[in-house]
């Protein structure tokens, strides 16, 4: 295994991840949230800036700041979500027909539809959905429709960034994508990230791609879809107050389900559980079954003595992993259904031999008072 390169700061880490591409098409960074993504992101970014000149389109918690509502108080019905004008990220509005550009992206995760208005003194974008086959137009979506919006935008943008005859963004050479979007399910997840390795595998691409993340599972599908890319696991340097930047070369952690496995442990160690996590752990242990030869995922549950068949624990999965759980709006567990999924999980860990450096702490994810 290569040892680890120290940084001091994320100024000269940014600065080596400029060096690598030089030689490298992708770079893909693992990390937890906390560790410096962002600023490492904004860190990349500055150090294009020359004057008026620059040379990132990026996406991060400052591309989803350009985007803000008006909810239109005082009228309460031209609800819209307005526009930085200011921002170079828009140059294409006026003449490269974005509403259509964006809207076949957007087709692939939401029923909602939008236009984009840049009449008057204000630029914004209202949203409309069919209602019993009604169109209701200014509604106000959701945070995670929200989200999902600005990221089809952004990725309209990097199509025409990718065509170095669109003038409006020649300016482009890097891309940088931090935590593209948050609270995905497991499905959701890999669709995201095979829809943006096919986009980045483009043989019209032109340009040098770092995405960084702390979504286990994203990262596992785009190294995989992104063979060729550089992959490294960024860590915090105790000691020195830097940066450690490892590579990370094994192939034994990037297979789905043990990248989906590592993501649900993340979640239950950091009490950070959510409804359509259920859906995860029922995939995990149906896989499991198949696997050894079971005709059902009940036979990966530990049996207690007091219920020697797993028939409790079971039917909690069967139940809480049928539930409409929105993509948009994930949904925290209920306490009571929390101390069940860690026990399941625990158990579950506990049983099959999974690599121990990929769970250090197994034996602690079940907590106090659980059923």
């Amino acid at each position: 295994m290569k040892p680890a390169q120290s940084f001091a700061d994320l100024p000269a880490l940014a600065a080596h991840l400029r060096s690598e591409l030089a030689n490298k098409k992708a770079i893909l960074l693992y990390a937890y949230n906390g560790t410096g993504k962002t600023r490492l992101s904004m860190a990349f970014k500055d150090m294009g800036k020359q004057a008026e000149t620059r040379d990132t389109l990026y996406f991060n918690a400052f591309t989803e700041d350009l985007f803000h509502w008006n909810n239109d108080l005082a009228g309460d019905a031209d609800r819209r979500l307005l526009l930085n004008k200011d921002s170079r990220f828009f140059q294409g509005l006026f003449d490269l027909e974005m509403d259509n550009r964006i809207r076949p992206l957007l087709r692939r995760y939401a029923d909602f539809d939008f236009r984009i208005d840049t009449e008057g003194p204000e630029w914004a974008v209202r949203f409309s959905r069919l209602v019993d086959g009604q169109p209701v137009d200014n509604i106000k979506v959701s945070r995670g429709e929200e989200n999902i919006f600005i990221w089809c935008f952004f990725l309209a943008v990097v199509e025409l960034a990718m065509d170095a005859d669109i003038e409006a963004y020649q300016w482009v050479k890097y891309l940088y994508i931090d935590d593209p979007i948050s609270s995905l399910d497991e499905h959701n997840a890999i669709a995201v990230a095979n829809h943006l390795a096919q986009l980045l595998k483009r043989q019209d691409n032109r340009l040098k791609t770092v995405i960084s993340t702390h979504h286990t599972l994203f990262f596992n599908v785009l190294c995989n879809e992104l063979g060729k890319a550089r992959r490294y696991v960024i860590n915090k340097h105790a000691a020195s107050g830097g940066y450690l930047l490892r590579p990370e070369e094994g192939d034994t952690p990037f297979f789905h389900h043990v990248a989906a496995l590592a993501e649900l442990y993340q979640a239950a160690q950091e009490d950070r559980l959510f409804t359509h996590h259920f859906n995860m752990l029922r995939t995990i242990l149906e896989k499991t079954a198949s696997f050894h030869g079971h005709k059902n995922f009940s036979a990966c549950i530990k049996q207690e003595d007091d219920d020697p068949d797993g028939i409790l624990h079971a039917r909690l999965i069967n139940i809480l992993s049928h539930g409409n759980y929105s993509l948009y709006e994930p949904q925290q567990m209920l306490d009571e259904n929390k101390a069940y999924f860690k026990k399941i999980l625990n158990d579950f860990l506990n049983r099959y031999p999974f690599n121990p450096d990929l769970f250090p702490q197994v034996s602690e994810v079940a907590t106090a008072g659980t059923p």
